[in-house]
């Protein structure tokens, strides 16, 4: 398989046979490329795909992206991701690629990271509308006219906030996916409470301590990003949360089991030392394990 590493805007640029107009920022015309195959992508920019025609399966690290014909995909620096065909393809469509040196002193380089979806890594790419599409084909047109002109003092700024404006719309888009895929995200809340249930049910706790949401999110598949997003979307609590609700909502139940010492059922739950479930029980419930079980 080829391995090709994308270090700079000119590499992208010239992979796909375009021409390099800036040095740090590029929209590139993918139909220019050269028909290809299998290959690896090794990414030190920051690059958003938008293909027009089904190209084989792109894989992040073992898991498929939830991707076809008309779909935005996100790569940021130091993601490697592959692209599987056993066929020859012919690339169409448009990427919209950018070197973080372009954001030094901009205002979106302040908040780069709060795009959460260059990090989402599995099943998770952008489904697009018709009218969405038009939006993002506007995006584009609107920086590559910027590229077309002489650089000047305002350029950067410019290109920058039309990036800025670009990533705020997809922001806008994903939210909508996470509502117009209600019954994709409802079946993940699902396996999710189902996985915690599990978990609490297993010798895990006691084993390899309190679940995190790393842990979960790997076990379903997805990047700790997403998954925290959707659930956030779903339940109006973080991921985090959403584990320690759970937490509180075992405790409680194992509390009544007067055979077991109240630092017995903190380390059947997964905490190391007993006051620190003391402290987390007292925090949540205004009162300790303690006088909770005497209480009731």
């Amino acid at each position: 398989m080829d391995i090709v590493n994308f270090d700079s805007v000119s590499d992208y640029n010239n992979y796909n046979n375009n021409q390099t107009l800036h040095p740090l920022v590029s929209i590139v015309d993918l139909s220019q490329a050269s028909p290809r195959k299998n290959y690896k992508m090794n990414f030190n920019v920051y690059c958003i795909v938008l293909k027009n025609v089904k190209c084989g399966d792109i894989k992040y690290g073992n898991h498929s992206y939830d991707y076809q014909e008309g779909t935005l995909v996100f790569f940021g620096p130091g993601q490697v991701a592959e692209v599987i065909n056993q066929d020859y393809y012919q690339p169409s469509g448009y990427a919209l690629v950018f070197h973080p040196d372009l954001l030094h002193h901009t205002a979106l380089g302040k908040h780069i990271n709060d795009y959460n979806f260059f990090s989402y890594n599995t099943n998770e790419a952008l489904h697009l509308s018709e009218k969405e599409k038009k939006i993002i084909a506007d995006c584009f047109s609107k920086i590559q006219y910027e590229l077309e002109q002489s650089i000047d003092k305002h350029s950067k700024t410019l290109i920058a906030s039309n990036i800025e404006l670009f990533l705020n719309y997809c922001t806008r888009f994903y939210d909508r996916q996470f509502i117009t895929r209600d019954n994709v995200n409802k079946g993940i809340l699902e396996k999710f409470e189902q996985l915690l249930n599990d978990y609490f049910q297993s010798e895990k706790p006691a084993k390899i301590g309190l679940p995190s949401v790393a842990y979960c999110a790997d076990e379903m598949n997805l990047s700790p990003n997403y998954f925290g997003d959707l659930i956030k979307k779903e339940t109006g609590k973080t991921a985090q949360e959403y584990v320690q609700g759970k937490i509180i909502e075992v405790a409680k139940e194992r509390i009544f089991d007067l055979q077991k010492t109240v630092s017995e059922v903190a380390y059947d739950l997964g905490f190391k030392y007993p006051q620190h479930f003391t402290r987390f029980f007292k925090q949540r419930m205004g009162i300790s394990p303690n006088e909770y079980r005497n209480v009731n």
